[in-house]
């Protein structure tokens, strides 16, 4: 499951973030945020125009976050523990 997919106020396990390109910069500064294999994710509200943006909480902070580089972050199979 990607975190697009990822209902909101359900909790998740970031896996990974997924590179496109071998200087990605999106990808590293998603990961420099927190986005990193075990920390908690979740979908705390969505925009209202095509749901953009996301607002998301990674461990205690949160950011919003454009759909284009949500969709970067996979998330474990199975819920939270």
């Amino acid at each position: 499951m990607i975190l697009t997919e990822l209902p909101s106020r359900t909790p998740a396990i970031v896996d990974t973030v997924e590179d496109h390109g071998p200087q990605d910069n999106i990808a590293r500064r998603l990961r420099e945020l927190g986005f990193v294999n075990g920390e908690e994710v979740e979908v705390v509200a969505m925009g209202p125009m095509g749901a953009e943006p996301l607002l998301v909480q990674v461990g205690f902070t949160r950011f919003a976050l454009r759909r284009s580089e949500a969709a970067r972050v996979r998330l474990r199979n199975g819920a939270a523990s």
